[in-house]
C-alpha cells in the first residue's frame, strides 16, 4: 500500500478494519483525553497566548443600520493614555466575515454601512481597557440611507437565491393538484426568529507578522478554509497564511469562517508592526459575527382518510444582507422524511439590513422541522392517527424525490424504540385533559433526521522508535471530542491505547482536514486517519513478514504465525504515512442521512403558562457510534437547542434600525440547568458501508433536529393551544389556556 493512500468514495466499503482490531477501543465511553489540560486550565484557547510585545485591538461599531460613512474622526482617541493607532483602512471583507473573501486584493476601506453593528475600525491600545474606551470616542459620521428592517412588510420581494449547497427550488410530480384532490390538508404558517450561536468563547484573534508571512492564534472551526479566507481577504498568498486553532470554546456555525476580528487584527498588526490581540466582547459577537436567519414556512400537507401522504409542499422565505446569497435550507430533510410522489420545496430570500445570516448548528433541519414535525402533528390529529403510527405509516422505501435507495434507514425502528422507553402509550391523546394541580400535563414527539456529508480530509499518522503513534491534522476539536475519537481510530487499528498516541489538531501547517462542520467532521478526518493507519498496517504486516490479514495488533505489540514483537522494534526510525478521503458516488447514489425520534412530558401552568420540561427521551441510528459518551454528549447538548428553540431563544432587532437589542446572555435566553430536565439518549446499533471506512454518520446536529417540534407538540397536548411562532413564551398562550 502507499504512504499517501486515497479513497474516494464511489463505492461501498463492505468491510471496515475497526471490526477486526483487538485493541477495544471502539465504540467505549471513554473520557476525553484532553479533558485533564481543560479542567487545569492547561489547554490554551485563542485569547490566552502571551506573546511578547503584545498589544490589544478593540473594534468600532457602526451606529447606523444603513448608510454610507463620510468621516471617522480619532483626535480624542488618539489622545488618550496607551493608545498606539486607529486603523480606519479595514478591509471590505469585514462586511460579510463568513461567505469568504474575494480573489483579489480588497479595496481597502469601510465605506458603506450594511447592518447596525458593523465593524469600521479598531483602536490599539497598550491594554484591553485602554483599546475599549477608547474606541468609544472614535467619532464615526455617516449619511443615513433608508433601511430594510421590516422583513413582515417585505415578504413580497422576496427572490430565489442563485445557489446553495442545496438547492433553494425542487420539485417532483403535481403538487397543487394533489393538495386540491386530497382527502385531508393542513396548510399553515411556522415562524421562527433570529437566533445566535451563543457559544461559551468569544470570537478572539491574535496576528502576528513576520516579515510578510502572518500568523493568526484563533477560535475556528475549518482552519484550511479560513487560511483561504484569510489570504483573500488580506491580498496574501495561502502559504504566508498560518492559522493556530487548538481549542475551541463552541462555535456551532459561527466560527466556521472568520470574523470581523481577524482581519481587523491582521490589518492593525501589520501597521503598527507589533502583535495584536482582538477579543469581541459579547455583544460584539451578538452585533457583528453570524446569525440563524429567521424564517417564515408555508407548509401544507395532503393526505388519504388512511393517512398516506401524496403531497408536501414546504416554502421558506428567510433573510440575508442584499446581495448576499446564503440562505438558510429550513426544507432539506422535508426532501426525504416522509413519502409523497408529490413535492415543492422551495426557499427565496428577503434582502434586509440585519447582522448578517449564516451556518447555525443544524443549519436548515433546526428550523425547518420546527414547522414540519408540527405540521405532522396537526395532520394527525386532523386524522384521528397517533403520531407515531403516521409517520411510521408514511416512511419511504426509497428517497421520494431522487427516486434512489437509502444508506441506511431505521426510522421506524427509532419510533418504536423510543416510544417503548418513554412509555408512549399510556399518554393521554386529548388535549387539556391531563392535570395535577395549576399544571396541565402533555407529550409529544417528533421525528429527527440529519443529512449525512462527507468532505475531503487528510491526515498524518506517524510511529515513532519509542512505540508512540502521532497523528496530526488541521482538524479541530470544538468540544466534540475530537482529540479523543481520533486517538480511538487510530489505537484500534496500530494496536496501541490511547495513553501511547499524541494528537495534535488546529495547525494549518498540518494536513488539511475537513473541519468541524455540518456533522461530517469525526467520519471525514476519523476515515484520513483510518487510512493512514491502513497503509502502517501494511508496512508492520512487512516487517512481520505476513500477509497484512494475518496481523494482530495489541497492546504495543505485533503478533502473526505465533510469533510476537514489540511494534517499536519494527519501526526502526519510525514510520510515517498520509491518508486522505474524498467523497465520491455513493453520496449521489444512496441518501445517507441520520435519524431519530424525540419524545417528551412538559408541565404548564395554567395560571402563568410557565412551560416546564419535564422528561425528554430520544432514540438514535448514526452508523457505527465511535465513542458513546461524547456521541451522547453531542446529542444531549443538541436537544438542549432544541429546548431553547421551541421556548426561549430570540434575537429581537429593533424595527428603525435593525438593531440586535437584546445583544447578551442576559436578554437573549439561553436554556440554563433548571431549564432542562434528564435527558434519556439511546443509540441503536448501525454501520453504514456507504458512508465511509468507518461505517459511522454524523450526529453533532442530529439532537436538535426536531426536538424543539417535540416540545411544540407537547404544550399543544397539554394545553390545546397551538402556536406556530416560535419561541412558546407565555404570552402567547395565556390567552387559550384554559379556566383554573
Amino acid at each position: 500500500m502507499s504512504d499517501s493512500p486515497v479513497l474516494k468514495m464511489d463505492k461501498p466499503v463492505p468491510v471496515s478494519l475497526l471490526d477486526t482490531g483487538a485493541q477495544g477501543l471502539i465504540g467505549r465511553p471513554l473520557n476525553r483525553v484532553d479533558g485533564p489540560l481543560k479542567v487545569a486550565g492547561k489547554a490554551t484557547y485563542s485569547a490566552e497566548y502571551a506573546l511578547p510585545d503584545l498589544a490589544y485591538g478593540y473594534l468600532v461599531q457602526a451606529k447606523v443600520g444603513r448608510g454610507r460613512i463620510t468621516a471617522i474622526d480619532t483626535a480624542e482617541a488618539l489622545a488618550m493614555p496607551g493608545v498606539i493607532d486607529v486603523v480606519v483602512d479595514l478591509d471590505t471583507f469585514i462586511r460579510n466575515p463568513q461567505q469568504g473573501g474575494s480573489k483579489k486584493a480588497p479595496t481597502q476601506g469601510v465605506e458603506e454601512i450594511h447592518y447596525f453593528g458593523q465593524a469600521v475600525a479598531i483602536v490599539v491600545a497598550e491594554t484591553f481597557e485602554q483599546a475599549r474606551d477608547a474606541a468609544a470616542r472614535v467619532r464615526v459620521s455617516c449619511e443615513e440611507k433608508e433601511g430594510l428592517f421590516d422583513f413582515d412588510g417585505r415578504l413580497d420581494q422576496a427572490h430565489k437565491p442563485k445557489g446553495g449547497s442545496t438547492e433553494p427550488h425542487v420539485a417532483t410530480g403535481d403538487v397543487d393538484t394533489a393538495i386540491a384532490t386530497a382527502e385531508v390538508v393542513v396548510d399553515a404558517v411556522w415562524t421562527t426568529p433570529s437566533q445566535n450561536s451563543a457559544a461559551m468563547e468569544p470570537h478572539a484573534s491574535t496576528a502576528v507578522w513576520d516579515g510578510d508571512a502572518l500568523t493568526i492564534y484563533g477560535s475556528y472551526q475549518m482552519p484550511a478554509s479560513d487560511k483561504q479566507q484569510l489570504a483573500q481577504a488580506l491580498g496574501l498568498k495561502p502559504a504566508k497564511v498560518r492559522i493556530l486553532s487548538a481549542y475551541v470554546g463552541g462555535g456551532f456555525g459561527s466560527k466556521l469562517g472568520i470574523s470581523a476580528e481577524a482581519v481587523a487584527a491582521a490589518i492593525a498588526a501589520r501597521k503598527v508592526g507589533r502583535p495584536v490581540k482582538t477579543v469581541m466582547s459579547r455583544q460584539q459577537v451578538f452585533d457583528a459575527t453570524v446569525r440563524r436567519s429567521n424564517t417564515h414556512q408555508r407548509i401544507r400537507l395532503g393526505a388519504g382518510r388512511d393517512g398516506r401522504i401524496t403531497a408536501v409542499a414546504h416554502e421558506t422565505l428567510c433573510s440575508n444582507i442584499d446581495g448576499e446569497e446564503y440562505f438558510e435550507p429550513a426544507g432539506v430533510s422535508t426532501h426525504f422524511l416522509y413519502a409523497g410522489e408529490n413535492r415543492r420545496i422551495t426557499h427565496d430570500l428577503v434582502p434586509m439590513n440585519w447582522l448578517l445570516s449564516g451556518s447555525m448548528r443544524a443549519p436548515g433541519e433546526a428550523a425547518g422541522m420546527l414547522a414540519l414535525e408540527g405540521a405532522m402533528d396537526e395532520l394527525a390529529e386532523t386524522l384521528g392517527m397517533d403520531p407515531v403510527a403516521l409517520r411510521k405509516l408514511n416512511d419511504p422505501e426509497r428517497d421520494p424525490l431522487k427516486d434512489v435507495p437509502f444508506s441506511t434507514r431505521q426510522l421506524s425502528r427509532c419510533l418504536d424504540e423510543g416510544a417503548a422507553a418513554f412509555g408512549w402509550a399510556d399518554r393521554n391523546p386529548t388535549p387539556g385533559r391531563r392535570r395535577e394541580g395549576e399544571w396541565l400535563i402533555g407529550h409529544g414527539m417528533a421525528a429527527s433526521a440529519r443529512s449525512n456529508q462527507l468532505q475531503e480530509s487528510q491526515a498524518r499518522v506517524s510511529i515513532g522508535p519509542d512505540g508512540r503513534a502521532t497523528v496530526e491534522t488541521d482538524m479541530t476539536d470544538i468540544g466534540t471530542g475530537t482529540y479523543t475519537v481520533l486517538a480511538q481510530i487510530a489505537g484500534e487499528l496500530l494496536g496501541l491505547p490511547t495513553d501511547s498516541i499524541d494528537v495534535r489538531l488546529g495547525d494549518t501547517d498540518l494536513p488539511p482536514g475537513a473541519g468541524s462542520g455540518g456533522s461530517w467532521g469525526a467520519s471525514s478526518s476519523g476515515s484520513s486517519v483510518y487510512l493512514a493507519c491502513e497503509a502502517l498496517r501494511a508496512k508492520l504486516a512487512k516487517a512481520m513478514d505476513c500477509a497484512e490479514d494475518e496481523l494482530t495488533l495489541k497492546d504495543g505489540v505485533a503478533i502473526a504465525h505465533n510469533h510476537s514483537r514489540p511494534i517499536a522494534e519494527l519501526v526502526g526510525a519510525g514510520i510515517s504515512a498520509e491518508g486522505t478521503i474524498k467523497p465520491g458516488k455513493q453520496e449521489k447514489e444512496r441518501r445517507q442521512a441520520s435519524y431519530g425520534a424525540h419524545f417528551c412530558e412538559v408541565r404548564v401552568n395554567a395560571v402563568t403558562g410557565e412551560v416546564r420540561v419535564k422528561r425528554f427521551v430520544s432514540t438514535f441510528t448514526a452508523g457505527r457510534i465511535l465513542n458513546e459518551k461524547t456521541a451522547r454528549s453531542q446529542c444531549i447538548g443538541g436537544i438542549v437547542f432544541g429546548i431553547g428553540a421551541a421556548l426561549t431563544e430570540e434575537l429581537v432587532h429593533d424595527p428603525r434600525s435593525g438593531r440586535v437589542v437584546n445583544h447578551d446572555l442576559a436578554e437573549y435566553h439561553v436554556p440554563v440547568h433548571a431549564d432542562v430536565p434528564h435527558l434519556e439518549v439511546h443509540f441503536l446499533p448501525e454501520r453504514d458501508e456507504h458512508a465511509n471506512p468507518l461505517h459511522s454518520k454524523g450526529l453533532g446536529e442530529l439532537g436538535i433536529s426536531g426536538a424543539g417540534a417535540a416540545i411544540a407538540n407537547a404544550v399543544y397536548n397539554a394545553t390545546g393551544v397551538r402556536v406556530r411562532d416560535y419561541p412558546l413564551t407565555l404570552d402567547k398562550l395565556l390567552a387559550g389556556l384554559p379556566a383554573v
